[in-house]
């Protein structure tokens, strides 16, 4: 329930879009921006045209998977804000939005538990090999050489990508299993990692040093594909790779190859590349990453728990009706800039 009077509501109805959910219904944030005295619309778009109609009319638009584009923000009369139900913010053009003087916010600080819990999950169901076990006992085969090899994971060592709050996690759950972990991270002050015991190391040198490589990398232009054909042929034979970050971080192409080919042993990845949620239309035919028996991918399900979920929709609603009823929201992504003076 909101607390009567957290917000002052707008003598107009402003009109607040969301472009799209996958959590059933709107009652959680209908409840917090009613309350702020604003019109819920709650769509379902899988396309950046599917907003242009109603972008003029908006004071503000929220977006789980669907693209606010430059288009659709060109197109906004009197948008005060953007939020998005998440971290990132890659699927929202932030420099358009900067441009027409509207805030973007985001949610934070609401998944990493259930982030870390599922990496060092997938980790450990592929370092156990128990989808080859589960397979063979289904099929009447009884035989500890059924996931053969299997190796030890105390004295081993473990490379994470980007040490920010959630890389920080997983980092203490795998370091309870008595592996190393070493991290590349360029925009961690190395005394942080110090006091986490993990030592800050080289692209290079976390490829060539690590058996298990965890991928917690946000979308940037310079993430994309951040491993590739070069970086799997720089991994260690049997090395096993995790991606509970984006997915086109993975150039897919490249990881089927390292892995049918034999370089790499398995890989859990929460997306794939082509990251199904933001297609209208997707089928696992058309990635062969999904034909492969040492393959785990879940559909993009690290974030969530019912305690998550949710207060990623009370957070991301929040962020709206405070703005629209004239408060300071919690999580900006562009308020500095919009403090900026234009030329």
């Amino acid at each position: 329930m909101i607390e009567q009077g957290a917000f002052t509501p707008r003598r107009d109805r402003p009109k607040v879009v969301i472009t799209d959910y996958d959590f059933g219904n709107v009652s959680v944030e209908k409840e917090i921006l009613e309350a702020a005295g604003a019109e819920v619309i709650a769509l379902q778009a899988k396309r950046e045209e599917d907003l242009f109609e109603v972008a003029p009319v908006c004071a503000a638009m929220m977006n789980q998977y669907a693209r606010i584009g430059r288009e659709t923000i060109s197109r906004m009369k009197a948008c005060e804000v953007i939020a998005r139900y998440g971290v990132g913010v890659d699927i929202v053009d932030v420099d358009a939005a900067t441009e027409r003087g509207i805030l973007v916010t985001n949610v934070q600080n609401y998944c990493t538990e259930e982030v870390a819990d599922h990496a060092i999950s997938l980790w450990l169901t592929l370092a156990r090999k128990l989808p080859a076990y589960d397979r063979a006992t289904h099929a009447g085969i009884w035989r500890w050489q059924s996931g053969q090899p299997v190796y030890r994971l105390r004295g081993r060592t473990m490379g994470v990508v980007s040490l920010g709050k959630i890389g920080q996690a997983i980092a203490s759950r795998a370091q309870a299993f008595g592996v190393e972990v070493i991290a590349y991270d360029p925009f961690l002050p190395s005394g942080a990692a110090a006091s986490l015991n993990v030592e800050l190391v080289s692209k290079a040198d976390l490829l060539a040093r690590s058996d298990y490589v965890l991928m917690q990398a946000p979308m940037t232009p310079e993430t994309r594909h951040f491993l590739s054909d070069a970086e799997f042929a720089a991994m260690k034979p049997g090395a096993i790779l995790v991606n509970t970050g984006r997915g086109p971080t993975v150039d897919n192409k490249a990881l089927f190859r390292a892995l049918t080919e034999g370089h790499l042993a398995a890989a859990g990845l929460d997306d794939p590349e082509e990251e199904p949620a933001k297609r209208a239309n997707w089928s696992p035919d058309d990635n062969p990453i999904f034909s492969l028996p040492n393959v785990l991918v879940t559909p993009h399900a690290a974030y969530y728990s019912e305690e998550s979920i949710h207060a990623a929709r009370v957070t991301a609603a929040t962020q709206v009706a405070k703005v629209l009823t004239g408060q300071q929201p919690d999580y900006t992504v562009n308020a500095e800039a919009l403090a900026v003076p234009t030329k």
